[in-house]
């Protein structure tokens, strides 16, 4: 009898360490076509609890930008922007959706076809952070 109680709770214990593994693997977020139709994906980055989509459409000449956050359905800090090149720090309302969503940010939209654009996105505790980049096409 001692022996079945010793292999159940080693079970029992197997069973919950693997129970809390698969609760702490986040997955990573994959874009989810909010850019609409004819959007495909050129670009993406990790920005920490998500990732930011660039997209571009290439018979409207269009760029698209969206931040998934990595847990869908929980309210969390998402950004998304885009903009053409420019040196400026600051970016303008138009150029950016930041808040608090559920599950992703933007899309945000700027004709930019044989220009430059800055672009990028947040999805993280730490409002201050966010990670971006520079595509020319």
């Amino acid at each position: 009898m001692p022996r079945r109680l010793a292999s159940a709770a080693t079970v029992l214990g197997l069973t919950a360490a693997g129970m809390t593994l698969t609760v702490g693997t986040a997955e990573a977020a994959s874009y989810n076509s909010a850019c609409g139709s004819g959007y495909s994906v050129i670009d993406s980055m990790d920005v920490g609890d998500g990732n930011t989509f660039l997209t571009y459409n290439s018979s409207t000449g269009y760029n698209c930008v969206v931040t998934v956050g990595d847990a869908p359905g929980t309210s969390q800090i998402l950004g998304a922007r885009l903009r053409l090149h420019s040196t400026s720090t600051t970016w303008k309302s138009g150029e950016m959706d930041d808040g608090v969503f559920s599950y992703y940010a933007g899309p945000v939209y700027a004709y930019a076809k044989g220009s430059c654009i800055d672009w990028g996105g947040r999805a993280a505790s730490n409002y201050t952070r966010v990670n971006y980049g520079v595509h020319c096409g």
